[in-house]
C-alpha cells in the first residue's frame, strides 16, 4: 500500500473521511489518548481499496500503553463505485459499506495470561453500530524472547469485526454517521478500564531518552 495525505477527498468523495471524523470526536469526548505514530492512511494503488488505521489508550498509560484499542476502517473500491453512483442520483443494488475493525489489545506483560480471564471482560459483540454489531474473535496470544531465547514478555488481543451499512438514510444526512459511531468512543473506554483492571503483571514502561 502507499501512504496519503489524509485531507485527499478526490477518491473518497467525503463520506469515508466523515466516518474517520465521526470516530475521532468519539474517541475524544471519550478522553481517549491518540497515540500519533500509529496513525496511517494508506490507498492500495493495484486495488483502489482506502484504510485508514488509528489506535487510543486510556491517559497515563506510558508508553508502550498498557491497554490500547487499534481502530481499521476500510473503504472498498465496490462501495466507492456504489456511492458514486448514489450521488450521480442513480439507484443502486447494494449500499457502500465500511469494514470495521476494532482490535482490544493487552501488553507488556510479564507472560501470558489465561484467554478465558481476558474473555471475561469482555461482551461477544459490539454496541449497535448503524444496524449492525461488531462481533468478537477469538483471542490471540503473544509470546515474545529475548536473543538468548528467554520469555521477555507476552501480549493478548481481541478484535471485533463487521460492517458500517451507509444505507440512503446515511448518506443523506452526515448527522447520521455521528450518531451512529458516538457509542463506540465510550465502550471502547470502558472496555479498555475493564481489561486494566484484570489482576494481571506487567513490565514497567520504557524509560524516555
Amino acid at each position: 500500500m502507499a501512504d496519503a495525505p489524509l485531507a485527499s477527498r478526490s477518491v473518497l468523495d467525503h463520506v469515508f473521511m466523515d466516518a474517520i471524523g465521526a470516530l475521532r470526536d468519539a474517541f475524544e469526548n471519550a478522553l481517549l489518548e491518540r497515540q500519533a505514530f500509529e496513525e496511517r492512511f494508506q490507498v492500495d494503488v493495484l486495488l483502489g481499496d482506502v484504510t485508514w488505521e488509528t489506535a487510543y489508550s486510556l491517559p497515563g498509560e506510558g508508553q508502550p500503553p498498557r491497554v490500547l484499542a487499534e481502530i481499521s476502517l476500510d473503504w472498498p473500491t465496490w462501495s466507492q463505485t456504489a456511492y458514486r453512483t448514489w450521488y450521480i442520483g442513480e439507484p443502486f443494488t447494494e449500499p457502500p459499506e465500511i469494514d470495521v475493525e476494532i482490535v482490544l489489545r493487552i501488553q507488556r506483560l510479564t507472560k501470558a495470561p489465561e484467554p478465558a480471564a481476558v474473555l471475561s471482560a469482555l461482551p461477544p459483540d459490539s454496541p449497535s453500530l448503524g444496524d449492525e454489531t461488531l462481533t468478537r474473535a477469538p483471542p490471540v496470544v503473544e509470546q515474545l524472547y529475548d536473543e538468548d531465547l528467554s520469555p521477555s514478555g507476552a501480549a493478548v488481543e481481541v478484535s471485533y469485526e463487521g460492517v458500517y451499512r451507509l444505507a440512503e438514510d446515511v448518506l443523506s444526512d452526515g448527522s447520521v454517521i455521528d450518531r451512529d459511531f458516538a457509542s463506540m468512543g465510550g465502550w471502547i473506554a470502558s472496555t479498555l478500564v475493564r481489561l486494566g483492571d484484570l489482576k494481571l503483571e506487567y513490565l514497567p514502561p520504557e524509560r524516555p531518552d
